[in-house]
């Protein structure tokens, strides 16, 4: 039997059908998501706490690579990081693209909330002119957890 939480999963050309049947306001962010830590998990029930649905677009294998985390990233392949996304309860559907960034999915759901995390500049986040545009607010989330996948690698290989 299938996990009732892999219909969260969404394939991006089906995305714009399917935010519509999304409760609104709708919120949007973007990741690699590779090892879930802490502050993933707090990251994403504040973003949704800025909305009532909540999507998550998920950097492809190759999309995550270009990002220069390093050759053996990510660790985990994007159906495994889409079906842990999928599953957490703040998550309202994971989609993921391969482009460098997620401009096509922003486009595609048209979010009234844009979120990143706190390392983001609000007017450096991709889609925050867009989504300014029709109406929307862009978001960046503070920090509330010290914790990185790249620094929790790093433990694991010392």
């Amino acid at each position: 039997m299938t996990p009732s939480f892999e219909s969260k999963i969404c394939e991006p050309a089906a995305l714009a059908a399917r935010a519509k049947a999304l409760a609104r306001p709708l919120v949007f962010t973007n990741g690699v998501f590779d090892i879930l830590h802490r502050g993933h998990v707090t990251y994403l029930a504040q973003a949704r706490a800025l909305g009532a649905a909540l999507v998550v677009a998920l950097n492809s294998d190759a999309s995550a690579r270009r990002l220069g985390k390093g050759d053996d990233r990510p660790i985990n392949a994007l159906e495994d990081r889409m079906a842990v996304i999928a599953a957490l309860e703040s998550v309202a559907m994971v989609t993921w693209f391969e482009e460098d960034t997620p401009i096509e999915r922003i486009l595609a759901c048209r979010p009234e909330h844009l979120v990143k995390g706190g390392d983001w500049k609000v007017d450096d986040i991709v889609g925050a002119k867009e989504v300014a545009g029709w109406g929307g607010k862009v978001h960046s989330i503070a920090f509330r957890h010290d914790r990185s996948t790249t620094k929790l690698l790093s433990r694991i290989r010392t």
